[in-house]
């Protein structure tokens, strides 16, 4: 099976939540970049499960690149980056496979492979992997922000509890409420810690939003149809796990509108044309406006959860009472928000190389 994506920067995921190590391979980097290993630290730390509201799995992320760099630049030939593995607890998976979790992947990936998959911890479907790819993102980062590229994400929402447009916020992140939640309203963030601790305390799960706002993407950069900009992030963006919907600048509530109150006019000038209006699309057929892009992510409810639930064991053939142990979030909002903005600069990045706006 193919974990793979882009065509100019390609990134190919592999390993699983369990087996010795995690890592990807970035093809297309230029060479002669800058290993920022400070950044890539950093993000690593802001991926990192931890705190009252994540997995308590303890893991490292010491990235180690393997090859395609020489004394501290690229060499302009495949980056391999690697995660070793070092808290995982495979007993707490001593159900599987006969015992499939419900809303899991378990059940479609045994049958899938015939029964041969790695189930421990969600095999190669399991958030685990998004260590590498937060890792291979912040190793092209570099290349985004030379053009003035801005990405930032926030938790917008979790359950009833919506936060206030991220960029009328105070700066990330005011207060540890701000922190935990990765949310810059702090009032909207206690309120979330509040929501969460609930579900937690009830043995339970809730659902999330993470809203991304995307600033100084050069004018036209894209491609027309399938690999513009937002479906190519769009993508991306689902393919995150347990990401359920993607919504663009106004989203669903265009559906009520009509066209003049939706179109934004153009002002500027001839030279330097801009989009008017409140919250102006991002991208027009796949190609950058120069207005702020903006990105909204759903994510259900983190599945696997401590409460009994009634599920069909395979062994048996009938529905029995599955409870799940071990460490498990209940939320992924917060988690997200690095792995959303990580995504955004792989596809941003790839169409940059493929439109010529970066050298190669």
């Amino acid at each position: 099976m193919q974990m793979q994506f882009g065509e100019q920067l390609r990134l190919t995921l592999f390993g699983t939540s369990h087996g010795p190590r995690v890592g990807a391979v970035l093809e297309g980097v230029p060479k002669g970049l800058i290993v920022d290993e400070d950044g890539i630290r950093s993000a690593m730390i802001s991926r990192r499960p931890g705190g009252r509201y994540a997995s308590k799995r303890k893991e490292e992320d010491k990235v180690e690149v393997l090859s395609g760099v020489a004394e501290g630049r690229t060499t302009g030939e495949s980056i391999e980056l690697s995660i070793e593995n070092q808290d995982a607890k495979s007993k707490d998976y001593s159900f599987l496979p006969n015992h499939p979790r419900p809303g899991h992947q378990d059940m479609v990936m045994h049958k899938r492979t015939k029964g041969q998959a790695d189930l421990r911890g969600g095999g190669t479907s399991s958030a685990r992997l998004t260590a590498p790819l937060v890792a291979a993102s912040a190793f092209v980062a570099p290349l985004l922000a030379s053009l003035g590229v801005e990405i930032e994400a926030q938790v917008g929402a979790v359950g009833n509890v919506i936060s206030g447009p991220m960029l009328e916020q105070p700066p990330r992140w005011a207060d540890e409420a701000c922190k935990e939640m990765r949310c810059r309203d702090p009032v909207a963030a206690r309120a979330m810690v509040d929501t969460v601790e609930k579900h937690r305390m009830s043995l339970n799960s809730i659902g999330s939003r993470v809203d991304l706002t995307v600033q100084g993407i050069p004018f036209g950069l894209g491609e027309p149809w399938f690999d513009g900009i937002e479906p190519a992030m769009a993508r991306a963006m689902m393919a995150i796990p347990a990401a359920r919907g993607v919504t663009f600048g106004r989203g669903f509530s265009v559906v009520s509108m009509n066209g003049i109150d939706h179109n934004d006019a153009w002002g500027g000038s001839p030279e330097h044309p801009e989009p008017l209006g409140e919250r102006p699309d991002g991208a027009l057929a796949g190609l950058a406006t120069g207005a702020p892009l903006c990105c909204s992510v759903a994510f259900k409810p983190p599945s696997s959860i401590a409460a009994e639930q009634i599920t069909l064991n395979l062994e048996t053939g009938t529905m029995e009472p599955l409870t799940v142990k071990g460490r498990h979030d209940p939320v992924l909002g917060p988690r997200a928000v690095a792995v959303v903005e990580a995504m955004a600069t792989l596809v941003l990045t790839d169409l940059a190389l493929r439109g010529g706006y970066l050298d190669e």
